[in-house]
């Protein structure tokens, strides 16, 4: 029987780590960076500190590049924060092991609830994520681009969307 190991990522390659946090897969980029995955979140190369995996709005994997769309909130709501995204980040990996599979499911498994509605003038995304080191849920919203959402129609449409879910959950 033949075992192989992934060989563990140099010591000196290490992000620092908070406790309890452990890394569950890395990669080497195409300019010898890496980028780090843990159970917290994700260290991308030219960033200082983890992106959480329920900052990350989207990644993408195209078989030889892991692009990432990061999320920045931008104003707090009673009962919900508002996102926006932030411009994508791509990184070429030279051997990917397991890095694009433990991505894409932990920001997928970090999403509890996610519904797309119309709102006056546009369309508004009402997601629920698990944060780790957080009991319960983070509601989240995201306004298609267009969307007034200082529009007190909006706002109100908006609150009553995520009460409905907070609700229904």
């Amino acid at each position: 029987m033949v075992w192989w190991r992934r060989p563990r990522l140099p010591a000196d390659r290490k992000p620092p780590l908070e406790r309890d946090e452990r890394v569950v897969a890395w990669a080497q980029t195409g300019s010898g960076e890496v980028v780090v995955a843990t159970n917290r979140g994700l260290f991308l190369p030219g960033r200082t500190g983890r992106l959480p995996w329920h900052e990350i709005h989207k990644a993408v994997w195209s078989g030889r590049e892991l692009v990432v769309t990061p999320a920045r909130m931008v104003e707090q709501r009673e009962g919900y924060v508002i996102a926006e995204d932030l411009p994508s980040e791509g990184h070429l990996l030279i051997e990917p092991h397991d890095l694009p599979r433990q991505v894409y499911t932990r920001v997928t498994r970090s999403v509890a609830y996610t519904a797309h509605h119309p709102v006056p003038g546009g369309g508004v995304r009402v997601v629920a994520r698990r944060v780790s080191g957080v009991d319960g849920l983070t509601w989240t919203v995201r306004y298609d681009p267009g969307t007034d959402r200082d529009s007190a129609a909006v706002r109100q449409r908006t609150a009553e969307l995520v009460a409905q879910a907070r609700a229904a959950g």
